[in-house]
């Protein structure tokens, strides 16, 4: 039967060729405190993967945003590497059931602080172990579709952003448009109808009160139906 530690390598794609770095990374501090033979945690490791993951992720939204600002592709790489975020990447992994922690405190092994540094301190150990290059394909791949994720965290005030960072890597700044495509009541009271195109084909319409309203619901509604790749 296989160990923890030898199923983790092949759900990350990667067999150590340090595994006393794999060891190391899943070492929390509160084992330190109870175990002498245990000398180090992994905080030293946490602080090289929060660089090696802001430095991957900034390449990532930069080569696939090519037209988003610098506030722009900040936001994103903030929402990618946040701890909340990064603490699910690691539950994703499996890394609650590998962590080393003190056996009086077995809770801290699934807490959004243990995993986030968990996280971030595995990142370190594959650098270490194999360098930036394998570190970069290993982080893509565990994130995936990046345009997914982030219409998954981005927040829901502004649906439209939320549906251009959809489309836009594969698509373009230009491939979404919003049409009135029907208005309704008096001067004082009127409602809009607004349809939310991808090129030529309509992918929902919304009603409100303001045109802006009315494009923010056809952009939520749209959001609700999306499926990764939906519409090459």
């Amino acid at each position: 039967m296989k160990t923890e530690l030898e199923l983790l390598q092949e759900r990350i794609g990667h067999t150590f060729k340090q595994p006393a770095l794999l060891e190391l990374a899943l070492t929390h501090p509160s084992l330190v405190n109870e175990d002498p033979a245990v000398l180090e945690s992994n905080q030293r490791l946490e602080f090289l993967g929060d660089a090696v993951l802001q430095l991957v992720i900034s390449q990532e939204v930069y080569r696939l945003y090519p037209d988003a600002r610098e506030g722009q592709l900040t936001q994103m790489r903030k929402k990618l590497v946040e701890g909340r975020f990064t603490a699910e990447l690691g539950r994703e992994l499996g890394l609650d059931n590998c962590l080393r922690v003190q056996t009086t405190a077995v809770e801290l092994a699934n807490s959004n602080s243990a995993m986030e540094d968990a996280f971030e301190a595995l990142v370190a150990a594959v650098y270490l172990d194999s360098g930036y290059e394998e570190t970069q394909k290993l982080l893509l791949n565990i994130y995936g579709n990046i345009a997914h994720r982030l219409g998954n965290t981005l927040p829901d005030d502004n649906p439209k952003g939320r549906l251009q960072e959809l489309v836009q890597p594969g698509h373009g700044n230009a491939a979404l448009r919003y049409e009135v495509v029907n208005t309704t009541g008096v001067a004082h009271a009127r409602e809009f109808e607004v349809t939310v195109f991808f090129k030529d084909r309509p992918l929902a319409s919304g009603r409100g009160t303001s045109k802006k309203m009315a494009e923010e619901t056809a952009a939520r509604i749209a959001l609700h139906d999306w499926k990764p790749d939906p519409i090459d």
